[in-house]
């Protein structure tokens, strides 16, 4: 992206400057805070000293009140002295609305301020009765409420991907609400007064408010009789009504400001109507494209790559979009260059802006590289030491690390900012889960979830210190409750998945491994735990398939560190980026292969009775001592046996089951970036059957191999055994004497070292 003018850095902030504005009058306070940071964190230098100058020549040189010279400043309409310029002023706070609303919101101000002094004070029942003083009917959540207008905002004759099927039918429509399907209910109200769009907004808005704040009076405690998600609010039928028959009363052409479009998907969201949310959301953010709200519901609308780049063509193309772009590919943990190059390009519009700052952070994180993360953090923190935002993920990362004396630093200094905000319990309780005290942990995050319902890591963290605890049936249902809020976390399905597999259930526990790999493919430990699970249920040859894609995602890992690229190159090239000539395939050289994971694989052939498939195997993770390169071949194996993780490939594992899609993920703090995936050295140069890769020579001598370790000696010994059972003796002895002298496996090695001399003797 080019660099922008001065003049177009002055549009934006004058922009993000009146979106601030907007939805603090809207009382959408997120929304204006991220405006006004944005607006604040442009480069520009404009700041006009001329005032500072004159206020000092006023007090040297006051003028006598009401002087002429005084009297006939204020007729001219500026201060004492030169008049100001008030164009950025007027620009701000001026609307920009047609004449009727505007002579509208003219006529309702006295009362406007009113309710919104009312809703400030969290005053939503009696906010909202300033303009609606009469109880909102009760129907269904649906669209077109009884009044058939058409689901989606756009012509109903036309059908996309992105429309739902229309109402059909006469009188009445169907409809998907909160709980499933049903008729509609009552018609909205006739006689709804005359009022401006914002004033509607703000009636509706509240009545929402209020339905939210009674859904969790009436849940009370975390994870207690009532916290079961069948309380849900009451307020949605009655807004969704009045919405419905409001929009059909004025047409979809008819001016309008985008807010009523937000209310409008955020209550179809809520109500699980999430096809006709979406298309509502888009037209919010087309009309007003700096409602950061409008943007979050549609993110959370998004649940794959797909589903993003199918949104984006109805978007226009402003920095807003590329924002969203931004946040989206975070949400969905879209690690490629594109995403690199547009972070690369809002950073250089937005220099000093934190929330950039914290979505790099967050990128980062996603792709465990916790150094770039710790440093972006550390950054937020010395900028901004009071902002909260984002911090319990930056606590996770310190848990991950057993960074105690920083983690213990930052709970003391989260607590001194304000102790009940969510991520301040969050991240105490990270430090008591540190400090193995599981109790105070879990104590914080039921904190932190009665303070937010909807706080997302409260939930994956108190599972798993309920799985530290040893109480699965509480770990499940935390887990089930975080999947609930963001299906799209892969942390909270892995959990499942490891809690089921505690429980021994382990086609419960591979469906849930199944949703971890679906959205993390490039991630080799969600493919280890599918591959292990596959294994106890005996399905040998899926666990193969399983295990060979852990080894072609661990390997690309390990290239993409060794040189310096990071997991957001390697996960464009595995093809899940969307970037052009990603084939998945890969060429040249690859990375170390783990020899963990190698010999599962031998295990699993021995298993299936093919012992020659598994010498192979074993022998190529005894190569790993000295080290050995995974590089692409020119083969043609196949189908199953394809070493690529393409997205044709990814099927073939779960091709078996009716949802291939599922998501889920790691350790609920993230992975322990100690693990290595093996490293590089000298090695062997014989392909492996069935594989589309081989391992080439990388330099012996170069000591970069893993060395001696239990998995390798295992493999040795295993090796021993092969040959003195095939009368190889030579072969055997030589692996039992290099036993003993890596003093793994010594008793087993002299055994087997007896039984070999007594043969060789007899």
């Amino acid at each position: 992206m080019a660099t922008l003018s001065r003049a177009d850095s002055l549009n934006i902030r004058n922009t993000l400057l009146r979106a601030s504005y907007e939805c603090s009058e809207r009382c959408l306070y997120q929304s204006a805070k991220w405006a006004a940071e944005l607006a604040t964190s442009l480069d520009l230098d404009d700041e006009d000293h001329s005032l500072d100058d004159e206020l000092d020549d006023q007090n040297g040189q006051a003028t006598e009140p009401n002087s002429p010279m005084e009297e006939d400043d204020r007729r001219a309409g500026g201060r004492v002295g030169s008049p100001p310029d008030h164009s950025l002023l007027a620009e701000v706070v001026l609307p920009k609305i047609d004449a009727r609303e505007a002579r509208l919101e003219t006529r309702e101000l006295p009362r406007y301020r009113l309710a919104k002094s009312f809703f400030d004070c969290k005053e939503f029942d009696r906010c909202s009765t300033i303009f609606l003083p009469t109880g909102l009917p009760k129907a269904p959540v649906g669209t077109g409420i009884g009044t058939g207008i058409p689901s989606s905002p756009t012509n109903p004759a036309k059908r996309s991907p992105l429309k739902p099927s229309a109402n059909k039918g006469k009188g009445k429509s169907r409809f998907s609400g909160p709980r499933g399907s049903g008729e509609t209910g009552l018609p909205a109200q006739e006689g709804l007064p005359r009022m401006s769009q914002k004033s509607l907004f703000l009636t509706l808005y509240a009545k929402y408010m209020s339905g939210e704040k009674k859904k969790d009076e009436e849940t009370e405690m975390v994870l207690g009789p009532s916290d079961g998600g069948t309380v849900v609010n009451r307020e949605l039928v009655g807004i969704s009504s009045i919405l419905g028959s409001y929009f059909q009363k004025r047409g979809l052409d008819a001016p309008s400001s985008g807010w009523l479009e937000y209310l409008y998907g955020m209550v179809l969201a809520t109500g699980k109507n999430e096809g006709d949310a979406k298309q509502w959301l888009i037209r919010s953010v087309r009309l007003c494209p700096y409602n950061w709200g409008a943007w979050l519901e549609l993110s959370d609308l998004l649940e794959s790559q797909d589903d993003l780049h199918q949104v984006v063509p109805h978007l226009d193309q402003n920095i807003s979009t590329l924002l969203f772009h931004l946040h989206a590919s975070q949400e969905l943990s879209i690690h490629t260059q594109t995403t690199q190059h547009l972070l690369a390009s809002l950073t250089q519009i937005f220099p000093r802006s934190l929330f950039i700052l914290s979505t790099s952070a967050l990128l980062s994180y996603h792709a465990k590289d916790f150094d770039s993360a710790l440093t972006s953090f550390q950054t937020l923190l010395h900028t901004d030491p009071y902002r909260l935002e984002t911090l319990d993920i930056y606590s996770n990362i310190l848990y991950v690390l057993s960074s105690t004396p920083q983690l213990a630093f930052l709970a003391s200094l989260a607590t001194s900012i304000d102790k009940f905000r969510p991520e301040t319990c969050c991240i105490v309780g990270n430090y008591y889960s540190l400090k193995s005290e599981h109790e105070k942990a879990v104590m914080y995050f039921r904190r932190a979830l009665t303070l937010d319902r909807n706080f997302l890591s409260a939930w994956t963290l108190m599972g798993h210190e309920f799985v530290e605890m040893k109480n699965t049936h509480a770990a499940i249902e935390s887990y089930r409750r975080a999947v609930d809020v963001n299906r799209k976390d892969y942390r909270a399905w892995y959990g499942l998945g490891q809690t089921y597999e505690v429980l021994e259930m382990h086609l419960y526990a591979l469906f849930y491994y199944q949703r971890a790999a679906g959205l993390r493919p490039w991630d080799p430990k969600m493919w280890q735990a599918v591959g292990a699970c596959l294994e106890k249920i005996g399905r040998y040859a899926a666990s193969v398939k399983a295990y060979k894609r852990a080894l072609v995602a661990g390997a690309k890992a390990a290239a993409a560190e060794n040189s310096g690229t990071g997991l957001n190159s390697f996960g464009s090239g595995l093809g899940y980026g969307g970037e052009s000539g990603s084939d998945g395939s890969g060429g040249g050289v690859l990375g170390p292969l783990d020899p963990e994971i190698l010999f599962q694989i031998a295990l699993c052939f021995e298993k299936s009775g093919n012992d020659g498939e598994a010498k192979e195997y074993m022998e190529l993770t005894l190569a790993q001592e000295e080290g050995g390169f995974m590089t692409g071949g020119g083969g043609s194996p196949s189908a199953g046996d394809r070493m690529s993780l393409g997205d044709g490939d990814i099927s073939i594992l779960t091709q078996d089951y009716d949802d291939s899609t599922a998501h889920d993920g790691m350790h609920p703090r993230g992975l322990d970036p100690r693990s290595s995936f093996g490293t590089a050295g000298g090695g062997v140069g014989n392909a492996r059957p069935g594989f589309d890769i081989s391992v080439t020579d990388s330099g012996a001598g170069t000591g970069a191999g893993t060395g001696v370790t239990n998995t390798t000696s295992k493999a040795r010994m295993w090796l021993a055994q092969w040959a003195f059972a095939h009368r190889e003796f030579k072969r055997a002895m030589q692996l039992a004497n290099e036993l003993c002298q890596d003093g793994v496996e010594v008793e087993e090695a002299k055994a087997l070292i007896r039984d070999l001399r007594a043969r060789m003797e007899g």
